[in-house]
């Protein structure tokens, strides 16, 4: 895992809240409140919980778990940063009932966890991949089966390649790619030329290079682009120069093989979540120089401004 799992911040309480306040305060304790800055003091003695500051300017107490993923939660803060360190270090992701019997708490405490680490991991607001002279690899995948007839019905005869019909209650997933660099990915209901098109003009500028396979989906909207490549998959072509999707591949592999083999399934209205795991850990990934204690680091200062609880968990995340 890149790391002493049985350092302090893993094992005592105390390390971990004085690791979580250096990564989150660098610059001294922001009150959730007010928003002042390094004007707290530390309250002590037996009246007081470990951790927890008075806000000098507003007079409202808090910890540094306070508006984060981590609030209210009678997890050890210790064991939220063991966590945090083994999701973000597992290539293919780690299952609920691994971190059940590595932090000794029960599944249902774990897997809520696990959720809210998720939530650490997701970037609300990311920015556009690509630019003039980069290549942005985009493509669609098609990954489990669907949970009732309905959505059989609802995704009957989607288009994929070579203009064939859609695998009939699937869920489609469809990624973007900057080759060397960062994934946007997104699931949706069913995939089309007009969906594809809002995902690729949200996410990749328009000044890049569009590589893609022949799917139907991407003709229209590769003529906004700076030019637009195809690859002819179903006449055995991988790679022609340097037109290639073999970068999105790669990471809908990593995916494909995370999920069938740590997760195994997970209900749609999760799904997301997990791709935003796995965009995650791919956008600081080792090629990008990013080593794990690094990667856990990020994972962490994302908690910052999120809630989740657990009947938010269970329904589905915002794309």
């Amino acid at each position: 895992m890149g790391a002493d799992l049985t350092a302090p911040i893993y094992t005592d309480e105390t390390a971990a809240r004085a690791h979580l306040e250096e990564l989150r305060w660098p610059h001294g304790p922001v009150c959730p409140h007010c928003g002042v800055v390094d004007q707290a003091t530390r309250l002590a003695g037996e009246a007081h919980r470990p951790g927890l500051l008075e806000c000098r300017a507003c007079r409202r107490q808090f910890s540094v778990t306070v508006g984060t993923v981590f609030e209210r939660s009678h997890v050890p803060l210790h064991k939220w940063v063991l966590a945090t360190h083994l999701m973000s270090a597992s290539k293919k992701g780690i299952s609920a009932h691994q971190l059940h019997r590595m932090l000794g708490v029960t599944y249902k405490t774990a897997w809520f966890m696990a959720h809210r680490i998720r939530e650490a991991m997701t970037d609300p607001n990311p920015g556009p991949i690509g630019g003039s002279g980069k290549v942005v690899e985009a493509d669609e995948t098609y990954i489990g089966k669907a949970e009732n007839a309905q959505a059989v019905i609802k995704r009957r005869n989607q288009p994929t390649k070579g203009g064939k019909s859609g695998p009939a209650g699937k869920r489609p997933i469809v990624a973007l790619v900057e080759r060397g660099g960062e994934v946007r990915v997104e699931h949706m209901p069913k995939v089309t030329a007009k969906n594809v098109r809002d995902v690729l003009v949200r996410h990749a500028d328009r000044r890049s290079r569009l590589h893609t396979d022949e799917s139907n989906l991407y003709p229209r909207v590769g003529v906004e682009y700076a030019t637009h490549e195809t690859i002819r998959h179903s006449a055995g072509e991988y790679a022609r120069g340097d037109v290639t999707t073999n970068s999105v591949e790669g990471f809908f592999g990593v995916f494909k093989r995370g999920f069938r083999g740590i997760y195994q399934h997970c209900g749609e209205q999760h799904l997301q979540r997990y791709l935003n795991e796995f965009a995650f850990r791919f956008n600081h990934r080792a090629a990008l120089g990013v080593d794990d204690t690094t990667r856990a680091h990020a994972a962490l200062k994302g908690i910052t401004g999120k809630r989740l609880t657990y009947r938010r968990a269970d329904e589905a995340p915002d794309a």
